[in-house]
């Protein structure tokens, strides 16, 4: 068994079975780039503030670049009783270069070591995830132009409602990107804050100067209060938070996927890249992408929850308890980020029934409300209409006929303002041109919104482009 660096005080080694409990060493190892890249701007921070020699911290950054060659080649065995990333590379460093791998703890604890490594990795994290997102986002747009003029049903309760445009309705999911973009930067901004010099709780005696590390490490803010800096999972709880909301964005369009690739609707064909077939049915094409997302959206959630009661009943200021913030946020960005990938290619290699959206628009009554626009544009209050196009609805029923199928003498029995425009009225495509006002789904608003989208887009990017 190793021996812990925090023996000292002990006359007993940890039981095995216990080392094996609160070892945290099998997930938090993913973190040994941060980890390193933390400990080389302590070190020079140390060595600026005179506290460990020149010397010292030379032999420290020269050790630590190794260690980090040797995992990222696969030539480093992490052993589970030193428990975590952190004691994992100290120790190394310290077989390594001897005396000077024991002064790199100086002023330090694995409290504030362990949430300067989390901030870092979120924060690349975030960035990833948001660079993921504005793909996405790209391919709705693309997707959207591609069938920029196919009319589809707009549905409410899973009822055909009104004519809308295909474009118009992934357009709904970029601007629901839009926002959890937004989010996630909103996260990324709580990420950027440096909490290493905040010790175990209190603060140092030592002369460090903390600027310097969050200077080195690209921080643009330092934790103020030393027990904020080491408690403080705000940051993690937003991102699964953020994580969570677009996880149930994509879990929404999957659901209308599953539906409209269903023989039913047969509105869209997955490419056959993102479908598998029945071991048992030779007909069957699955969309399992979406079925996975759908399904994972839970799980991300799940993880959001177990984080939220995690820290609910937690006092002042670190507690064993927060070493459970990882296996769940790292699930999660893994969970987050391939969702992304693949739904991004899903979209992109998606072909539209544009025929059967159409006629799926003409064989309903979702043109009643402009029936009944129709005849307040003719002078009758909307109330009065509303009655009239609902009756016109059911005498259509009884007669097995849809509303651009009455007669004008039909019209004329419900009420003395149709004439012969009525035809042209209710026509599909009539419904979604005369849809013109700001944010409709009228080819004209559409178009606006490719525009605002581009705008969005670059914007998005500018902000990517301005993480360190």
């Amino acid at each position: 068994m190793a021996e812990q660096l925090w023996g000292g005080r002990f006359s007993k080694s940890t039981n095995e079975m216990i080392n094996e409990f609160q070892a945290s060493i099998q997930f938090d190892k993913r973190m040994y780039h941060e980890d390193i890249a933390g400990s080389m701007a302590h070190a020079k921070m140390l060595a600026k503030c005179g506290i460990i020699s020149d010397e010292d911290c030379s032999k420290i950054t020269d050790g630590l670049q190794n260690i980090l060659e040797q995992i990222e080649h696969g030539d480093f065995d992490f052993s589970i009783d030193l428990e975590d990333i952190h004691m994992n590379i100290e120790k190394r460093l310290t077989e390594t270069i001897g005396e000077a791998g024991g002064r790199l703890h100086t002023a330090r604890s694995r409290n504030d070591q362990v949430a300067l490594d989390t901030h870092m990795y979120v924060r690349r994290e975030t960035a990833a995830v948001q660079k993921l997102i504005l793909d996405l986002q790209t391919a709705f747009v693309a997707t959207a132009k591609k069938y920029s003029d196919t009319i589809m049903p707009g549905y409410t309760h899973l009822q055909r409602a009104q004519p809308i445009l295909f474009s118009h309705h992934m357009m709904a999911y970029f601007s629901m990107l839009s926002r959890d973009f937004s989010r996630f930067k909103g996260v990324y901004e709580r990420c950027d804050i440096m909490p290493l010099g905040a010790g175990a709780l209190a603060g140092t005696t030592f002369p460090i100067n903390r600027q310097m590390v969050a200077d080195e490490l690209n921080f643009s803010a330092v934790y103020a209060n030393s027990l904020d800096a080491v408690s403080d999972r705000d940051y993690i709880m937003e991102f699964l938070s953020a994580a969570s909301i677009l996880m149930v964005h994509l879990s929404r369009i999957s659901e209308e996927i599953i539906f409209w690739c269903s023989r039913e609707f047969s509105f869209v064909e997955l490419d056959d890249a993102h479908c598998t077939g029945s071991s048992m049915m030779p007909q069957k094409k699955n969309p399992d992408v979406s079925e996975l997302v759908r399904g994972k959206t839970g799980r991300v959630i799940g993880h959001l929850m177990a984080m939220l009661s995690t820290v609910k009943g937690l006092p002042l200021a670190y507690n064993k308890d927060l070493q459970e913030d990882k296996e769940g946020l790292f699930d999660t960005i893994d969970t987050v980020k391939f969702s992304l990938a693949v739904y991004a290619q899903l979209i992109r290699g998606m072909k539209v029934n544009k025929e059967n959206m159409l006629k799926a628009v003409q064989e309903d009554f979702s043109n009643a409300t402009d029936l009944a626009d129709y005849l307040v544009k003719k002078g009758m209050p909307f109330r009065s209409a509303h009655a009239v196009s609902g009756k016109a609805v059911h005498y259509c029923i009884e007669h097995n006929k849809w509303l651009e199928d009455l007669t004008m003498d039909e019209f004329k029995s419900l009420s003395d303002l149709f004439s012969e425009d009525i035809h042209e009225a209710i026509k599909a495509q009539t419904c979604v041109d005369n849809r013109n006002s700001y944010g409709g789904t009228s080819p004209k608003q559409v178009q606006m919104q490719f525009e605002l989208a581009q705008n969005i887009l670059n914007n998005e990017q500018q902000q990517l482009s301005l993480y360190k």
